[in-house]
């Protein structure tokens, strides 16, 4: 359970940072043999004019998570070979938004790796407020 001002248990701060998210932080991590699990606090700069978390945003923390997750499972899955692979590249990706976020929500975006192929993989996910789910995302990435 997190408190107001601190993530969910488990969760540290991301140590992966690019351009585009750098406005959305803090964001914070959490790593399981076969995840990485993502959580941000939702503020102002994270909402629509409606004053609720942005698809955009949504859609975007889903397609980072769901990556690096796919990334993460096909490095443990061929590591005596040496192949290491530079990233996952997104080919498609699909988000049904089923609830909303507003501002002091934790949410949190859980990815499942359903298949991690040398070429390709495909991930799911659900993105969550506590136990609501707010929207579930599919995505298919090429392994690069």
């Amino acid at each position: 359970m997190s408190s107001p001002d601190s993530p969910p248990a488990g969760y540290l701060p991301h140590d992966r940072h690019s351009p585009m998210t750098a406005p959305w932080e803090p964001i914070y991590a959490r790593r399981t043999d076969s995840a990485l699990q993502l959580a941000v606090q939702i503020r102002e700069p994270h909402c629509n004019a409606r004053g609720l978390a942005h698809g955009g945003l949504i859609t975007s923390l889903a397609d980072n998570a769901m990556g690096l997750s796919a990334r993460i499972v096909a490095q443990a899955a061929r590591p005596a070979d040496g192949e290491r692979h530079a990233g996952a590249l997104t080919v498609s990706l699909s988000i049904d938004f089923v609830d909303i976020a507003r501002p002091g929500d934790w949410l949190e975006v859980l990815p499942t790796v359903v298949r991690a192929g040398k070429t390709l993989s495909f991930v799911e996910s659900r993105i969550v407020v506590g136990d609501r789910t707010i929207a579930r995302a599919n995505a298919t990435f090429r392994m690069a």
